[in-house]
Order: structure tokens, then C-alpha cells, then sequence
């Protein structure tokens, strides 16, 4: 078995979560997700390390450091920090010659040529689901031999070996918490709507949504939701619940966890016995006796993907959903006493100035306890991209530019009719109108006075928030 090394590469000034982040960009608060796609391998290879440089905070030259004693080290990369993790990987090789540099992701995943022309650092990528590839490679498997990967053969000739098949029985898959206990710290994994110190895993993978813009259905995951038993589920959390008790919450972060209904109410039960506190990602048309189910056993907080208040534009990317049937959803949250992160996508087609005031006064209207604003990123692999290059909304590869050298995350698309600098600086018009309200500022001030941590933890938000607004409105 190879010495290996699972890395989340130094991030460039600003890029708050590496490029393992879901939202791979900085956010208007500073923010850790977990690197679950590189622990779920990194349990799978007996004597591996996972670092996540960003989280730890290390710079390139201390994770160059760290890096060099390794035979295999296997990076996660995205569009927005492929130049960057290409560049570590040629530091790396520089210093190691002999290091086997592999990387994943879904832009190795659809760019496999271009990624391995873009650095003869890269040995290999990954095309699909890689765990059981990472491992192969790890024992020492030839390349040739080992599905689902791209590679420079002897001549140099980047060569492609057959698709790996996806994973189909998910719980024949290792526990990702023991590798979070083992190589994390956990006290650097904070969300802004989430109680810290948290943990976050996935049930499944794929989602059976077919938005356009969603990046990992449409590279990695697949449309087929693909999921853990509830009784395994159980028991990773069990195993929570008795090696780190310090986790205040745990956090589902499949695509839309609550899409297969009984198996999430069976969950929900499980969670109830153990006296677990929790969120999940969430569709906004679940029912209400659903809502009621989790909510009494335990859930705290649902992120709901919202995207926008134009029912023309949630047609348009196959969001599966209406804005009616949203409210509703929201208002049984409400009920409920279920709190609510809404997420909302500005730039989507069929984006006008109208359907931007719309979708603000939509936020204002149904009124999720927080929000985040993001910019329609064209990711190549999805629909979207597609449609924005066939279009002329976009032109082609120019989808790498979707950050700035802050890691501020730029409009990629413009129309005719909406240029890409409207649709930039509508999301501080967004944030400025949903936020600064008296109805919003005394909500947040009632929390704050409710709890000393949630004082002091408003506060270091609030100053990053302001922070954003500034860079962004710059």
C-alpha cells in the first residue's frame, strides 16, 4: 500500500473552504464544510492521511512540507482553483519527482484531456466515483488497469481506461467520522447557520432533480439517489454520539436528503432515540406530515435551495418546484418552529432587473431566519454551461473565471438585456434590502440577547459581512 496523502490543497487569498467547498467561492461569512469527498477514500486506504490545508489554516510552504514525505498524494480540485492546485502539484513534483500526483472532482471528472495537458505534474484524474479508484491506485494496481481514471501513458499520450461503474450499495462503504476524529479539527468546521461544533455526512449520493445548473448530479453523483440503509446511517451517528461528544448538530448534506420520504421519516426516528440535534438539505414542496415527523425527532434547520421568486425561471432550470407551493412549504416550517437557511441564485436565464426586485421582495416575503445570495456559475459538465455557450451568454472556457484573486465570485453570464455588472452588484442590493430591515435587525438582536456565544458569534459575522459587502460592492 502507497503512502498516502488526501489534500485539500492551500487555498488562494479569500478562497474561504478550499475546493471541496459545495459553494467554492467566499462567502459573505467565513465558512468550513467538511472534505467528505476526500475522506470517504481516505478511509478506504489503510495508513492514509486527510489535511486540509485551508481549514488548518497552513500556507503552501508548510503543506509543501507536509506533502513531500508522501508517494501518493491525491488533491480534490474544482474550476475555480484548478490553476492554483496545478501549481502546488508542480511545486510538489519539484521537490518530490518521484511523488504519484493524482486528482479529483468534477472538473478532472468532465475535462480529463485538458486537465492532465494543463501540468505534466498530474499523473492521473479521476472521471466518475472515485473511491474504490483511489484505493487501487494506492496498492500499487497499474494505471492501465484501473477503471474510470485518464492518464499519460509511456509515450505521453493521455490515455483513457474504461468508466467505473457507480457505486450501487452504499453501505459497503467505511464510516467517514472515524477520519474526521483521526486527521481533522473539528473546532475549524463552522457554517453560520449551523451549531458548532458540527459534523456533516452524506446518506446517498446522486439527486433525482434535474436543475441545470447543479454541478455534482450532472458530473459525479448522478440522478439516481443512491442511498445508506437507515439502520447504517444510525449507526455512523451512533458512533458520533460516543467518539465525539463535543458535536452540537449533524448535518445531512445530500443533495436533497428528504427526497425519498419514508426513508427519511425512518431516520428522523432513528435520530429521535438517540437525542441528536440535526439538519439537512431540503426541496421546498416537502409535506407537512413529513416536516412534522423529522421536526419532532430532532431537526433543526432545513437548507432550502429557493433560487428565485420567478416561477418562468424555476421552469427554465427544471427546478421542479413553484413559488406558491414554496410558500406553503415555508409557512409549515414555520408552524413548526423549523428554521429555515434559504439559498437564492441571481443570473439564471430569463434573469431581468423585474425578476431580480421580484425574487428580492419574494425573500422579504416568506422571510427564512438567513440567506444566501449566489451568482448562476456555469460550471462545464452542466446544462447550464451549455446552454449559456449555445446562447452566447457565455463564451466558451471562459468559465475558469468564476472568482476573482480574492475569491469573490464573479457574474460569468450576461444577456442582452442584463449585463454581467447588474447581476454582480444585484447580490449587495439583495443582501443590503433583505437584511437591513427592522423586522430582520430586531430578529437577529433577540437572538443575540438570548445567548452570550450567539452574541459574540453574530458579532465576528456581522463585522465579515460587512467585509463581503464592501469587497463585493468594490
Amino acid at each position: 500500500m502507497m503512502n498516502t496523502l488526501f489534500l485539500q490543497a492551500p487555498s488562494f487569498d479569500g478562497f474561504d473552504g478550499g475546493a471541496g467547498s459545495r459553494y467554492q467561492a467566499k462567502r459573505e461569512i467565513k465558512s468550513f464544510w467538511y472534505p467528505t469527498w476526500l475522506a470517504q477514500p481516505a478511509a478506504m486506504v489503510p495508513g492514509s492521511r486527510l489535511l486540509d490545508a485551508p481549514a488548518d489554516g497552513l500556507s503552501v510552504e508548510e503543506s509543501l512540507a507536509i506533502a513531500q514525505g508522501y508517494g501518493l498524494v491525491i488533491l480534490h480540485t474544482s474550476t475555480p482553483s484548478f490553476p492554483t492546485d496545478a501549481m502546488f502539484a508542480e511545486l510538489l513534483k519539484a521537490r518530490n519527482p518521484s511523488v504519484v500526483i493524482g486528482m479529483v472532482g468534477a472538473k478532472v471528472a468532465v475535462d480529463p484531456n485538458g486537465s492532465l495537458k494543463a501540468s505534466h505534474a498530474i499523473d492521473w484524474v479521476a472521471r466518475e466515483e472515485f473511491d474504490y479508484t483511489c484505493r487501487e491506485v494506492a496498492e500499487g494496481k497499474p494505471l492501465a488497469e484501473i477503471p474510470g481514471i485518464s492518464y499519460r501513458n509511456k509515450d505521453g499520450v493521455v490515455t483513457h481506461t474504461v468508466p467505473r461503474p457507480m457505486i450501487e450499495d452504499m453501505d459497503e462503504l467505511p464510516f467517514v467520522a472515524p477520519v474526521y476524529k483521526r486527521d481533522l479539527k473539528i473546532q475549524n468546521y463552522f457554517i453560520g447557520y449551523l451549531k458548532h461544533p458540527y459534523v456533516s455526512i452524506y446518506t446517498g449520493r446522486g439527486c433525482r432533480s434535474k436543475c441545470t445548473f447543479c454541478l455534482w448530479p450532472q458530473t459525479v453523483g448522478g440522478h439516481n439517489y443512491r442511498v445508506r440503509s437507515p439502520e447504517n446511517v444510525i449507526e455512523e451517528i451512533r458512533w458520533i454520539q460516543n467518539h465525539m461528544p463535543e458535536v452540537q448538530e449533524i448535518m445531512f448534506d445530500d443533495d436533497t436528503f428528504t427526497d425519498l420520504r419514508s426513508r427519511a421519516q425512518e431516520i428522523a426516528r432513528g435520530l429521535g432515540k438517540l437525542g441528536v440535534t440535526w439538519s439537512c438539505n431540503a426541496k421546498a414542496n416537502v409535506p407537512y406530515e413529513t416536516l412534522k415527523i423529522m421536526k419532532d425527532n430532532g431537526l433543526r434547520l432545513l437548507l432550502v435551495g429557493y433560487e428565485t421568486g420567478d416561477d418562468q425561471i424555476l421552469l427554465n432550470i427544471k427546478k421542479g418546484v413553484r413559488t406558491d407551493i414554496a410558500r406553503r412549504f415555508t409557512q409549515d416550517c414555520r408552524k413548526l418552529d423549523i428554521t429555515i437557511h434559504g439559498t437564492f441564485i441571481l443570473g439564471l436565464p430569463g434573469e431581468t432587473r423585474e425578476t431580480i426586485t421580484k425574487t428580492i421582495q419574494f425573500a422579504k416575503d416568506i422571510n427564512p431566519h438567513t440567506i444566501q445570495v449566489s451568482l448562476a456559475a456555469p460550471y462545464p459538465g452542466t446544462s447550464l454551461y451549455r446552454e449559456a455557450v449555445g446562447n452566447g451568454w457565455l463564451q466558451e472556457n471562459d468559465a475558469v473565471n468564476l472568482v476573482n484573486d480574492k475569491g469573490v465570485q464573479l457574474a460569468a453570464i450576461s444577456y442582452p438585456h442584463l449585463s454581467k455588472e447588474e447581476i454582480f452588484h444585484g447580490v449587495e442590493v439583495f443582501y443590503k434590502r433583505f437584511y437591513f430591515r427592522p423586522r430582520k435587525i430586531w430578529e437577529i438582536v433577540s437572538e443575540m440577547l438570548r445567548s452570550w456565544e450567539m452574541m459574540k458569534r453574530r458579532l465576528r459575522e456581522g463585522i465579515e459581512f460587512f467585509r463581503f459587502l464592501n469587497a463585493h460592492g468594490n
